[in-house]
């Protein structure tokens, strides 16, 4: 009885739950009027501040701002030299700039199937390995950690390059060191929905000198200065261009708000955390529904950037997409993270993936959506939302 209120609150929830919304307080806001009124509105002092503050935290030797984590991949990739007619190593269940990257640079992905906690299983990636094979690219996949000792392993015995799309995983922690300590480079994400957000942003990290110097070139035109340096009071505005690079650069006035949000990282994610164990403890029996196997050793800590669920649509009488609609219409706000990328039309027609090739990541894809997760949520939103998944689940069974 007492759930059944509960449920029946949920569906009458007058005002939409957001599926995300940033954390922003008065200091963001307060470092961003100084970046206008300083004058130094793209990239500067600021973004060197938050570039260090990173690089601290993730135990890196370096780390370099961008524009986006897509950037960050893009670059990654050529800077390790990857190009036409490579093949790198990863997963399906992921956005699609995971894949886009690897093929603008010339390369074919390859994809491994997932295990039950979502991420690439290292079991399947010897096999996957070919002559033409360069890197391996691990997804955190929600912000749990890959295995990436045992993808380490295989990658040094094979001279492959790790590149770890960490786009959900600022702050993942994995048998006691941090994601982007790991890895021969690392690639975050700081979009709105993200853990930390920079309105659009992401940072590469890396402990290889020639990698992030490169980098650090394309990012910019190939100019060997950083602008902040170049137009320095005192600094004549000569520059060499060493080779053609990109417009890449974080602004100053993004980093502002990434300066203050790293201070607030690990509040955010315990309160994440909170919110994730009380969703998983209302939903674990529910009918109708499947949740991911995320068992945490010690040492390794889930940045608990997406709560996702499985629609259990071989005993639902509704696909995924109509259990989506239904919690919609609850006012609860909903993310589809992700469809398997090697159904996708552009990677069937342009590789011949099809379906059958990879059934976890497929079963996965057909099944997945996620629930309503940040900091600036209370339990009665993680209540609502879990009822409203419990009740379309309930009187949906076949």
């Amino acid at each position: 009885m007492r759930l059944d209120k509960t449920i029946n609150a949920t569906l009458h929830r007058k005002e939409m739950l957001p599926f995300s919304r940033p954390s922003l307080g008065d200091e963001e806001i307060a470092e961003v009027v100084h970046s206008m009124k300083s004058g130094w509105i793209t990239t500067g002092p600021k973004c060197h501040q938050f570039e260090e503050d990173v690089k601290h935290y993730v135990g890196a030797q370096h780390a370099i701002a961008l524009t986006s984590a897509t950037a960050g991949l893009h670059l990654a990739l050529l800077t390790a030299g990857i190009g036409s007619g490579d093949e790198v190593i990863t997963t399906s269940i992921t956005f699609a700039a995971t894949a886009n990257m690897i093929t603008l640079v010339g390369a074919r992905p390859v994809f491994v199937d997932i295990g039950n906690d979502l991420n690439i299983r290292p079991d399947l990636i010897e096999a996957a390995i070919s002559p033409r094979t360069k890197a391996i690219m691990p997804v955190h996949f929600a912000g749990y950690p890959c295995d990436m000792d045992r993808i380490i392993e295989i990658a040094r015995r094979h001279n492959l390059t790790v590149i770890e799309d960490a786009a959900h995983a600022i702050g993942t922690e994995y048998r006691g060191r941090r994601i982007g300590s790991i890895g021969d480079i690392t690639v975050f994400s700081f979009h709105p929905i993200k853990n930390i957000t920079t309105g659009e942003g992401g940072m590469l990290v890396t402990d290889n000198a020639e990698f992030a110097e490169k980098v650090r070139l394309l990012k910019f035109h190939g100019i060997q200065k950083d602008a902040w340096k170049r137009y320095g009071a005192k600094e004549i505005p000569q520059y060499e261009i060493l080779f053609p690079g990109f417009k890449y650069n974080l602004t100053d006035l993004q980093a502002a708000l990434g300066i203050h949000q790293m201070k607030k990282l690990d509040r955010f994610i315990e309160q994440r955390t909170r919110y994730s164990e009380l969703y998983t403890g209302l939903l674990n029996n529910a009918e109708g529904i499947l949740l991911p196997e995320l068992p945490l050793q010690k040492g390794t800590r889930h940045a608990r950037h997406l709560y996702v669920i499985l629609a259990d649509i071989d005993r639902l009488s509704i696909d995924r997409d109509r259990f989506m609609a239904e919690m919609l219409e609850a006012n609860i706000g909903i993310g589809l993270h992700f469809p398997a990328i090697h159904l996708q039309p552009y990677y069937q027609r342009t590789f011949g993936y099809a379906r059958g090739m990879l059934p976890k990541a497929e079963f996965v894809s057909d099944r997945i959506f996620s629930l309503p997760l940040y900091p600036g949520m209370s339990e009665a939103d993680v209540r609502d939302a879990a009822s409203a998944v419990r009740e379309i689940a309930s009187k949906n069974m076949r």
